[in-house]
């Protein structure tokens, strides 16, 4: 496992490019977020996707959140690029941020990042350092939580290192993470948006957006 040293405000450009380089070759990082740090892998490489399952021991039937860098990024994963009121209202108030919203997936999302939902839960992390990787690679990325599945989350790089080891590829060292807990998960695919786990945006909150006529 390669590590690199990053400041998450202002990355290196070089860094940039060379952890987009092999997160494009088929590689996994772990890098830091806005909340924990996460594993990430480039959701059009399937061998990747496999690989990340496999490192992680990450059950079949588990999805996986991914990020993207803007809002472009969002409407072709989602089927038929169709945002309802409720999903601008969040996305509008929250994003970017620790906010992951489920929709229904497009043809453009591999299924087994859906675990065969047919479902997706996607982030825009309110973090520099991700939006340029993601930009660079022009691709989203995977944003699991970097340990084995079970294990708790951290915003520790030694604690990363520590747990995956020579499994992953590289480490994106940019020191502990200023995290609140984890992103707040929030399925809009129904009539009414179900909370399917509460995290670093209380329930109070998004319920007070939603019921707002």
């Amino acid at each position: 496992m390669k590590i690199y040293k990053v400041t998450q405000s202002s990355p290196d450009p070089s860094v940039i490019t060379e952890l987009a380089d092999l997160l494009k070759s088929g590689s996994v990082i772990a890098y830091p977020t806005d909340t924990f740090y996460g594993l990430g892998a480039d959701i059009s490489n399937q061998f990747a996707l496999e690989r990340l399952y496999t490192i992680k021991k990450r059950m079949p039937n588990k999805p996986i959140i991914i990020l993207i860098s803007d809002m472009m990024m969002l409407r072709p994963l989602i089927a038929d690029g169709y945002l309802s009121e409720t999903a601008k209202k969040l996305i509008d108030r929250f994003w970017p941020g620790p906010l992951t919203l489920v929709f229904r997936a497009s043809d453009l999302v591999p299924a087994v990042l859906t675990a065969n939902t047919g479902k997706i839960g996607i982030r825009l992390p309110d973090s520099e350092l991700c939006k340029l990787i993601i930009d660079k690679l022009k691709h989203p990325i995977t944003a699991t939580s970097a340990n084995i599945s079970g294990d708790n989350s951290t915003n520790n790089p030694a604690e990363v290192e520590e747990s995956m080891g020579n499994s992953i590829d590289a480490l994106a060292d940019g020191g502990i993470t200023n995290y609140r807990g984890a992103s707040t998960v929030v399925d809009i695919t129904g009539e009414q948006p179900v909370i399917l786990r509460e995290g670093a945006i209380p329930f109070a909150l998004i319920n007070e957006l939603i019921t707002v006529q």
